[in-house]
């Protein structure tokens, strides 16, 4: 670019925002970043504390096809930005990446931290500037951008674009509120209602057992809804239940209790073995044992695992073999309520696709593009959130490139 560099807006300092920010300002323009917190990347930071899950290696048809409905809308983004080239973005960043062994690509450090801060070093070395404390207010009449800064200070701007990567409303702590809705409505723009996704669902336990399995884990088991089988590993909460397993299946757990007012989850707790191979072991003698060291014995069940049979199946947990191992193989929970959206992992729901064009421009706002989260799409844990987040950002910041160019 000849002659002043056009200045770009970002507005949101999560993955999809700082991405965009370091493809535009590799581009040569001149981009600030906005956000509303007083540090950058916060969720970004809170989700890699157990290991951040960037990506995940399984074959691209098959990765494209994880985000269900919004799939067919965001291929081209995928296209351009897939899994390998976002490893090698990290490696390009001095974070050597590993597979693990459900085939997720996480950073050989297994933290957010040392990528972010070489990100920054990079986007500083670029030329972006930081904005932070700047909360965004919309834009006034003739276009401009408004934001009050921490200090009550009003803030206008007319940039040559404006890149809006404000997230969804999930942990709403950390930055992401969804107060943009409101703001973009007012503007005419269609936004599907914001949801939980890859979340927990209420059940509503006995004291008892809430008291004694709180905080313990259901692993190796296959956990069944509307026809899908996932499996994994579950915890048992004090509202109810939660895990990877669940966040899996929570698209159409939540669906269904929207419309139903509950949903009936199938738990296998011995998914390894058949039926009927329970049902011999079950048959052998059980002499002085209790019906519970008899379970523990044949089955190698759990004291949680005992106890959830107990719990949902009442006065049905007889010592009948064929009843428990039927039992065993099909433990219904039934499901009664989603965990609230600041309790969410993830965020469902968002500005529509039908509103944007083909570069992820609001068309009812020339110049104005959305990105990351935003977006009404969801998809499930294991790496597809970040990756349609940098793939969102690159994708617009790109074609604001080549828009602007001269």
């Amino acid at each position: 670019m000849n002659g002043t560099p056009p200045s770009i807006a970002v507005i949101g300092a999560g993955p999809a925002g700082l991405m965009a920010a370091e493809v535009l300002s590799a581009g040569g323009a001149a981009v600030t970043v906005y956000d509303r917190m007083p540090s950058v990347g916060r969720k970004f930071l809170m989700a890699g504390r157990g290991g951040l899950n960037l990506t995940h290696s399984e074959p691209f048809e098959t990765f494209a096809g994880r985000y269900g409905g919004a799939a067919a809308s965001l291929r081209p983004m995928l296209d351009a930005l897939p899994p390998a080239a976002l490893i090698a973005w990290a490696n390009g960043l001095g974070q050597e990446t590993f597979v693990g062994s459900s085939g997720r690509v996480f950073p050989r450090t297994m933290k957010a931290s040392p990528l972010l801060r070489a990100w920054l070093a990079r986007l500083n070395d670029q030329g972006v500037r930081f904005a932070l404390r700047h909360d965004w207010l919309g834009w006034v009449d003739d276009g401009v951008l408004r934001f009050r800064t921490d200090k009550d200070e009003l803030v206008r701007l007319e940039p040559a674009a404006t890149v809006l990567a404000l997230g969804g409303a999930s942990w709403p702590k950390l930055g992401s509120n969804g107060a943009w809705v409101r703001i973009l409505e007012k503007k005419g723009i269609a936004v599907s209602p914001l949801r939980s996704a890859n979340c927990g669902f209420t059940m509503p336990w006995s004291d008892v057992f809430r008291q004694r399995f709180a905080g313990q884990p259901l692993k190796n088991a296959s956990f069944r809804f509307d026809g899908r089988s996932v499996r994994g590993e579950a915890t048992i909460t004090q509202y109810g239940i939660e895990g990877g397993a669940i966040y899996a299946l929570s698209s159409a757990i939540r669906e269904t209790i929207q419309y139903d007012g509950n949903a009936m989850l199938e738990i296998d707790l011995r998914p390894e073995v058949s039926e009927e191979q329970l049902l011999q072991r079950l048959k052998r003698p059980r002499g002085k044992d209790s019906l519970t060291n008899h379970l523990r014995k044949t089955l190698k069940l759990s004291p949680l695992e005992i106890n959830l049979l107990r719990e949902v199946h009442g006065a049905a947990f007889v010592p009948d073999a064929t009843m428990l191992a039927k039992h065993v193989k099909h433990t219904p929970v039934n499901l009664a309520g989603v965990q609230k959206l600041d309790r969410a992992i993830s965020t469902a729901g968002g500005i529509c696709f039908a509103a944007l064009d083909e570069t992820l421009m609001l068309k009812a706002l020339p110049g104005a593009y959305a990105v990351g989260e935003m977006l009404d799409w969801e998809a499930p844990t294991g790496g597809y959130l970040l990756q349609a987040c940098f793939a969102t950002g690159a994708f617009a910041a790109h074609a604001i490139l080549h828009k602007i160019a001269p």
